[in-house]
């Protein structure tokens, strides 16, 4: 056995044990738990997070920019932490779980959402509680500020809360170079170059491997996002929130638009498509499907598990850019978690979903393939009434929304990984940052010519690794978590006169009490 069989069989046993034996049920048990002490707050108070979320897009108080350099508004919280959440994963994601489990698969992801949005809520407002300024004066928060100081508070605990924290900052920022950046530049150049063919470019073959060409065209691709993503990047967060607000609402809004175009379009078959997943909901197979559906974010044909969470509710990446928000209550950040939640996998993966099975590609009553893999399922359903002849014009609005949807989660892990090795790096953070925003960007063209796995399979290990001690922090927690919302709903909502809690640092505390009292900020 030589060395890439040996290292493919250890990290196969790894990446097994972390998902299905481990991960997938501490993260439903974290949604369950979650759910309950909160007294199912998404449900309960489903009218105030709405207004507090997408009811509130027009309040200057959460879309304006932000003048402070610290932080960025609440609204470009959002969108880049969208940016990493809403990609390929809404698309092969969904289409693999259709494939492995059936219609019923699509009831699993919902149910898993439902808990999800409990589980970001929390992992939101512990970050916005826990986080504090960085060498810059910007904000920093994270799974890795509230394992540090949250779980490292409690009496003997010190030690055990460092160990976490350093542990999921390095499988963090390992995983930003695989699923963050590698594994969609590779999804976008495939689909890209396949819809938008140049004979004379991809008639030139640079070299083969593992029976895959890799040819000019790719190569060319690479370079232009490499240049693409490096401007971006390379101007720090503000930039890529900048880009982000702008990208992920026309990316979203197009692709649910042109979903429920196809989607009526077989309205016969709306009907259908419900009573299958409701209908096979319960069978083995479908239960399986669902939970890869949700676990995996971009899962690619012949074993090769390149994925993370769908809406990432459990992860932990997202508390990274939502603790940049300039938002003073923990609890408005993590509202924003439940939207999150909500838009990434009740809207979007429904749209996906319901374009696959009212269009005929796959059999509804086994969830088979018609037509078409888990990679190209989507762009097949668009070509059934998206066409003129022999142009496809489905398969073309399929790659430029598979280009957009990798190109802003590649950003978006630009960043999480950037706040990892701030973390890690401690005095000399300014350097290194700037360093791995450098190799960040060069890695880029790795993914575009890259035609092995390994590298995919063991990013989808480091997200596992990582997400395991996030949700010992969250379950740590939960009391806070409880004691934060109770405080919030009580003055909020019930309008009782009381201490806000803001944060664990007694500066940040009463300064940011200090403003809401002055100003009286909603």
């Amino acid at each position: 056995m030589d060395f890439m069989e040996r290292l493919t069989t250890i990290n196969d046993a790894v990446n097994g044990f972390v998902w299905t034996q481990v991960g997938v049920w501490l993260l439903i048990a974290t949604g369950i738990l979650m759910t309950v002490l909160t007294g199912f707050f998404q449900v309960t108070h489903i009218r105030h997070w709405m207004k507090k979320t997408i009811g509130s897009l027009f309040d200057s108080k959460v879309t304006s920019h932000t003048g402070e350099h610290a932080s960025i508004s609440q609204f470009q919280a959002l969108c880049t932490a969208l940016a990493a959440t809403v990609g390929v994963g809404n698309i092969a994601g969904v289409s693999a779980a259709i494939l492995t489990g059936g219609p019923g698969a699509v009831f699993w992801m919902w149910l898993a959402a439902f808990f999800g949005m409990m589980t970001n809520y929390s992992e939101n407002i512990l970050g916005i509680y826990y986080r504090r300024k960085n060498h810059q004066g910007e904000w920093s928060g994270g799974a890795m500020y509230y394992l540090q100081d949250g779980l490292g508070g409690y009496k003997n605990m010190k030690t055990v809360g460092r160990i976490l924290a350093v542990i999921f900052a390095v499988c963090a920022a390992l995983a930003s170079f695989g699923i963050g950046n590698m594994g969609q530049v590779n999804k976008i150049v495939m689909n890209f170059t396949a819809a938008f063919d140049i004979r004379p470019l991809s008639g030139v073959v640079l070299y083969s491997s593992g029976g895959t060409d890799v040819t000019l065209y790719m190569l060319l691709v690479g370079l232009v996002l490499m240049a693409l993503v490096g401007v971006v990047v390379i101007g720090g967060l503000q930039r890529i929130a900048i880009v982000a607000e702008k990208i992920i609402p026309f990316m979203v809004v197009a692709y649910v638009i042109g979903s429920l175009v196809l989607i009526f379009s077989n309205a016969a078959h709306i009907g259908t498509a419900f009573a299958h997943i409701f209908g096979m909901a319960f069978t083995k197979n479908a239960a399986w499907g669902g939970a890869t559906g949700v676990a995996f974010k971009t899962i690619i044909t012949q074993g090769c598990k390149r994925g993370v969470f769908s809406n990432e509710a459990g992860l932990g990446s997202s508390v990274m850019v939502h603790s940049n928000s300039n938002v003073r209550e923990p609890v408005k950040q993590g509202l924003w978690g439940i939207f999150e939640v909500f838009m990434d996998t009740i809207i979007v993966c429904t749209m996906t979903a319901l374009v696959i099975l009212t269009s005929g590609v796959v059999d509804l009553n086994t969830g088979t393939a018609v037509t078409g893999s888990d990679a190209t399922l989507v762009a097949e359903a668009f070509n059934t009434i998206f066409r003129i002849g022999r142009l496809e014009y489905g398969r073309y609005f399929v790659a430029i929304a598979i280009l957009l949807f990798a190109f802003t989660t590649i950003l978006g892990w630009s960043h999480y990984g950037a706040k990892a090795v701030e973390y890690l790096a401690g005095a000399k953070a300014p350097v290194v940052t700037k360093v791995y925003k450098f190799v960040f960007v060069i890695m880029i063209l790795s993914g575009a010519l890259m035609t092995s796995s390994i590298a995919w399979d063991i990013s989808d290990t480091f997200n596992g690794l990582m997400m395991i001690p996030n949700l010992i922090g969250v379950l740590a927690m939960s009391p806070l978590v409880m004691r934060l919302t109770n405080n919030y709903v009580r003055r909020r909502i019930h309008g009782e006169k009381l201490e806000p809690m803001l944060s664990y640092d007694s500066a940040i505390q009463a300064e940011n009490a200090r403003v809401i009292l002055e100003t009286g900020e909603d």
